[in-house]
């Protein structure tokens, strides 16, 4: 399921700004029994052990702790909500003043040459201070500082709204794509950043006369207004389901069923049962009667009109804004510039993909209704309903395919260091933390080192869960890498008639110190760079002094593969302009490393990195099967990702759109499983607006890194020449490369290049082929 998408999706409101939400990928156990070719293992450095205690200790002083004092992320100036304001004010005065510079470029050639260049540099400006305030909103525990975030956010964000719609920068955009001369100068990542600035431009109406330009940032504003009232509604508690004590006998569940029961009976009274508490958990999965199941489920799957209401006028205000800007629809908008190009071809992979994933729920709920008929003793195979699902093939958590001790933060980021130095010569290593540097006492700071011992960048780790905090777990990216060395900070103070004050210089100073710290030289590149900044935030459970240290289950060791990927792809993604840096890239491109780092979870050689004095694989345990259930619950997700399309289709505009009744209609005509009268979920599926005509993403990475893992990985995980050509091919371009080029040079597909609906039909193919033909893997 999505991480932290919904918390975060106003971001996409951004311009020029891309937040991408993380996605888990559900795995299936590996359970054949045999011992693999033993392999050895580069044994764990003194630097990797040195990880464990820094997690698993942390009410336990260490190295890592300093009394000197400094502000977050070691600038001095933001130990202090006013400091904030203070920075945000001196960056949206250098904002100003870059913008005019770039306003201004037509004087020279010169200063046309570098319009791309500076266009970048003002994003990353507000990016960087906007990018800091969104994590202090959900991470901070102080309210005054929370409330400084809000405000410098929407400072920030009010500006480049402005930018994003000012007709001067976009002429002088023009001018620049409009010269031959210019656009034959650029390298390919700067005409790509230019491309991106173009698009965002006319996303904003940029070419519309002034009426309709404020009609775009209208109902932009009313899309975000709608957006948070959405997500609100789609979080609320939904009501009790009322539960008889005689539809609670025979429970299967003899603990809290027990209690239930006995609860029940001595208040003589019904029972008021919420969707989603552990009590509805348990007689959706224990409650033979099938009554309290079908009650509970209709309650979970509730709306009210106004519900509805929010959600269909959200829906209603996205298709007027792609039609303001000449769109067909909403989708047409958002997948101009994704690989899937338009919701056409999305539509063929999703087909492809719903066409071979439905023999296999077909049979799995076959599987479901002989269970059902046998328990009723029924003479002919039953329907299988929507509330059937959990009480005849009850969820299992994932769980690893070898027998492993407990693992805790401190024993996975180990591991994880072990496996980035096989893959890709990086490690990661302890780094001091001077009273002040971060938000919270729990942080942990570690370096990303390259081989030749040069830093590459830092991660913040805030990993356990605390009142205040956001749930869920996120990467954020405080800082993304792009070069620095040829910025010319002197031009933008060389504007004709421009005449600054002392007081004014050195109010501008502030923001120049914060955009200069954290830079350097990185390897194989000329030039210095902007070194990035990743924040994980994860919820998991504080270790104590009486429990010792807090043990991972298997699904939350998946999470930090996950948040790991895309950190790595931060910190390898090394390009000049910070709007293609790392994960700044298509959405639909984003979580294949995230995904892919999950699948080292499959491999035993990779598990043995667990073990900080191992060096050879660990022993499987059983035989490889998938969960029959698993296939339901991927053709479920399909259908949700055509119901995402159908959303942000033109069919929105009818005056009888009726978003429930499609809902229905497709679950009828497409699902195995019939809709049930009175429900309409699509009010709880808060990805409709973070990802909005996107959501067929997650299955399409998905599809992408089961081919990538079987054909380069799943026979040597931890082979350097492998990792060397994933880095070189997809990692270190971040969006800076067409994402089909990427994927056609690391696979040597070359018909993907083209990214046409055949190879969206063809990656529809994978998916199915890939899972069917799984196998023990090392």
């Amino acid at each position: 399921m999505l991480a932290n998408a919904a918390r975060n999706a106003f971001a996409n409101s951004r311009p020029t700004l891309r937040f991408r939400g993380c996605l888990r990928l559900k795995t299936t156990v590996n359970a054949s029994k045999r011992r693999l070719a033993s392999t050895a293992t580069i044994p764990a450095s003194a630097d990797d052990k040195n990880i464990i205690p820094l997690f698993d200790q942390p009410e336990i002083g260490g190295p890592w702790a300093s009394t000197s004092s400094t502000g977050l992320f070691g600038h001095p100036f933001l130990s202090s909500p006013t400091g904030f304001t203070a920075l945000a004010n001196s960056t949206l005065r250098r904002a100003q003043l870059l913008t005019e510079r770039v306003l201004q470029a037509g004087r020279s050639r010169e200063e046309l040459l570098k319009v791309v260049k500076n266009l970048d540099r003002l994003s990353d400006l507000l990016c960087g201070v906007i990018d800091l305030a969104e994590l202090v909103r959900n991470a901070h525990p102080s309210v005054q500082w929370v409330r400084a975030a809000d405000e410098v956010y929407e400072t920030l964000c009010e500006y480049m709204n402005e930018l994003n719609t000012h007709v001067g920068l976009y002429e002088v955009l023009k001018r620049v794509l409009s010269d031959p001369e210019i656009v034959k100068s650029l390298s390919r990542e700067a005409h790509e950043t230019a491309l991106i600035f173009w698009r965002d431009f006319e996303r904003s109406g940029i070419q519309l006369p002034p009426e309709q330009r404020n009609q775009v940032v209208s109902l932009s504003t009313e899309i975000i207004v709608l957006g948070r009232q959405f997500l609100h509604e789609a979080a609320s508690p939904r009501p009790p389901a009322t539960i008889t004590a005689s539809e609670l006998s025979d429970l299967k569940d003899k603990g809290m069923g027990v209690r239930l029961q006995q609860q029940a009976r001595f208040t003589q009274r019904d029972l008021h049962v919420y969707p989603g508490s552990l009590q509805a958990q348990m007689i959706m999965q224990s409650a033979p009667s099938e009554e309290p199941r079908r009650k509970l489920y209709i309650a979970a799957n509730s709306s009210t009109p106004e519900q509805i209401s929010t959600l269909e006028n959200l829906l209603r205000a996205r298709a007027k804004l792609a039609r303001l800007v000449g769109k067909e629809s909403y989708a047409h908008m958002a997948l101009a510039d994704k690989m899937a190009k338009s919701p056409e071809n999305v539509n063929h992979f999703l087909d492809t993909l719903l066409n071979h994933t439905r023999p296999l729920a077909r049979k799995a709920l076959h599987t479901l209704s002989l269970r059902k008929q046998a328990y009723l003793g029924l003479p002919s195979e039953p329907v299988i309903q929507a509330w059937d699902r959990d009480y005849y093939c009850p969820p299992e958590a994932p769980a690893p395919p070898a027998a492993l001790p407990p693992l805790t933060p401190g024993t996975v980021f180990m591991a994880l260091s072990r496996l980035f130095k096989h893959l890709y010569g990086v490690t990661l290593r302890t780094a001091d933390i001077p009273h002040g540097e971060t938000w919270h006492a729990d942080v942990r700071k570690l370096e990303v080192v390259d081989e030749d011992g040069s830093v590459m960048g830092w991660i913040y780790a805030d990993l356990f869960a605390r009142k205040g905090k956001a749930t869920g777990a996120a990467h954020y990216t405080v800082r993304c890498s792009r070069r620095t060395d040829n910025d010319d900070e002197a031009g933008d103070l060389a504007l004709p008639g421009l005449e600054l004050t002392e007081a004014e210089r050195q109010s501008l100073q502030l923001s120049k110190d914060f955009e200069a710290r954290g830079r350097g030289i990185v390897g194989g590149r000329d030039g210095v760079y902007q070194l990035p900044v990743i924040v994980l935030l994860c919820d998991f459970p504080r270790p104590t002094a009486q429990r010792g240290a807090t043990v991972l289950e298997w699904h939350e060791v998946m999470t930090l593969f996950h948040e790991m990927g895309h950190a790595m792809h931060s910190m390898i993604g090394r390009t000049e302009y910070q709007n293609v840096s790392g994960t700044r890239c298509a959405t639909d491109f984003v979580e294949l490393p995230s995904i892919l780092m999950e699948r080292f979870l499959t491999s035993t050689r990779v598990l043995s990195l667990f073990d900080q004095n191992s060096t050879t694989s660990v022993l499987q345990t059983g035989s490889r099967h998938e969960d029959a259930c698993h296939h339901i619950d991927t053709h479920h997700q399909i259908l949700l990702a055509i119901m995402d399309q159908a959303y942000h289709s033109s069919a929105v505009m009818a005056d009888d759109f009726d978003s429930t009744a499609t809902h229905a209609n497709l679950q009828d005509s497409r699902g195995l499983i019939p809709y049930v009268p009175g429900t309409s979920y699509q009010t709880q599926f808060g990805h409709l607006f973070g990802y909005g005509a996107t959501y067929y993403s997650y299955l399409f990475d998905r599809a992408i890194a089961s081919r990538v893992w079987g054909q380069l990985f799943s026979g040597g995980p931890l082979d350097r020449h492998t990792g060397e050509k994933y880095k070189a091919e997809i990692l270190q371009f971040g969006g800076g490369k067409d994402p089909w080029s990427m994927v056609s040079a690391l696979l040597d597909v070359p018909e993907l290049e083209v990214g046409n609906a055949h190879a969206m039909r063809e990656i529809g193919r994978w998916k199915t082929e890939d899972e069917a033909g799984m196998t023990s893997r090392h």
